[in-house]
């Protein structure tokens, strides 16, 4: 949702079935009024980048959103979408976002925790996992 459509698909979505996070929800951008809402919300957007510039979402990598949507607060996790269309694992995702944004350590942290936040897993499996998480962070 909202990757090829744009924004309005994304607000179809919540209206149609009030999703606790949004794949493909990159073009959220498009609109303020739902960022806003997305933040406010909690809504989890699942970011594909290398996917997006492949689809010709955007025309290159540092064009990406992906950085707006971040440090505009909402809860965001990069993913591979289709690795057999894409070709990228999430560390080589990683390794474009740290020269194309300056992204480091905190971001990849960051987004980390939102993903399993966002998890479709039980809440002592999800805290387990963010304390490890955490952990493997802190002696790096």
């Amino acid at each position: 949702m909202g990757e090829a459509k744009g924004s309005q698909s994304v607000w179809e979505t919540k209206r149609n079935f009030n999703p606790a996070r949004i794949g493909q929800g990159v073009r959220s951008i498009e609109d303020p009024a739902l960022i806003e809402y997305l933040r406010r919300n909690n809504i989890h957007l699942e970011i594909c980048p290398t996917c997006n510039v492949q689809t010709d979402i955007y025309p290159v990598y540092e064009s990406h959103p992906v950085d707006k949507l971040y440090h505009s607060g909402l809860p965001l996790s990069i993913n591979t979408d289709t690795r057999t269309m894409t070709n990228i694992t999430l560390n080589q995702e990683y390794e474009k976002l740290h020269p194309a944004f300056g992204w480091d350590k905190e971001q990849f942290l960051q987004c980390n925790l939102h993903a399993l936040k966002a998890a479709f897993i039980s809440e002592p499996v999800k805290q387990r996992l963010i304390d490890r998480l955490l952990e493997t962070y802190h002696t790096l």
